[in-house]
């Protein structure tokens, strides 16, 4: 599958995040997984 980079805000993240905790936790447990896995190791790297 091809890959993209985007670049939000972290405001911009937590409102996708909680746009998905709305949704069955079955359907999109491992995209909120692999947005927090991202976001940690990017926010790790700039300090």
């Amino acid at each position: 599958m091809e890959k993209i980079k985007l670049t939000l805000t972290i405001e911009e993240i937590n409102k996708i995040l909680s746009a998905l905790g709305q949704q069955s936790y079955v359907q999109v447990f491992e995209l909120i997984n692999k947005i927090q896995l991202q976001v940690t190791e990017q926010l790790s790297n700039n300090t």
